[in-house]
């Protein structure tokens, strides 16, 4: 069903057809770069957590971290992410293959910053053995233009960065 969720919300853009089935399990930022056969830090992973009872989601690359001062800072709570048990229920997808397509209607979407170091990512499509190569332009569009945030640790945005995620 996860997937159905992905790819309905990916056809309203012509990309469904885009998704990768793999063979190997891409649960984990480990796993997916090696079934994907790039680096981790290129694969777009999304966390899931509570704002009071709100219910977001944040997709940051492979390597980064959230800086819990930074994303105080920002939302105005220390972080708490979703229990696993809950993901499934309040987000769409389960645990190993969340993402920002086909999520549930109330939940709120961030892109990190992070991503912008990369001309293309692969975020999950749902299921732990699936992912979509996009650009970070599409990513942006094909997540229905969220919210830009900067709450992840070890890295630094540069020009060269953000130079790099407008071609």
């Amino acid at each position: 069903m996860s997937l159905q969720l992905a790819q309905n919300d990916l056809a309203t853009f012509q990309a469904a057809d885009r998704i990768q089935l793999l063979d190997a399990s891409s649960a984990t930022v480990d796993e997916a770069a090696q079934a994907l056969g790039c680096e981790p830090e290129r694969i777009a992973k999304t966390l899931s957590f509570f704002i009071q009872e709100q219910p977001i989601v944040i997709v940051t690359a492979g390597d980064a971290k959230i800086d819990n001062k930074r994303f105080k800072q920002f939302f105005g709570v220390k972080a708490r992410m979703m229990h696993p048990s809950e993901v499934e229920r309040v987000i769409g997808h389960a645990i190993g293959g969340v993402c920002p397509f086909g999520v549930h209607d109330n939940v709120a979407i961030y892109l990190d910053e992070s991503l912008k170091r990369f001309e293309t990512v692969f975020p999950a499509c749902g299921t732990a053995n699936s992912a979509i190569e996009l650009s970070i332009d599409e990513l942006h569009t094909f997540c229905h233009e969220p919210t830009w945030i900067h709450v992840c640790k070890n890295w630094q945005l540069t020009e060269e960065t953000t130079i790099n995620a407008s071609l």
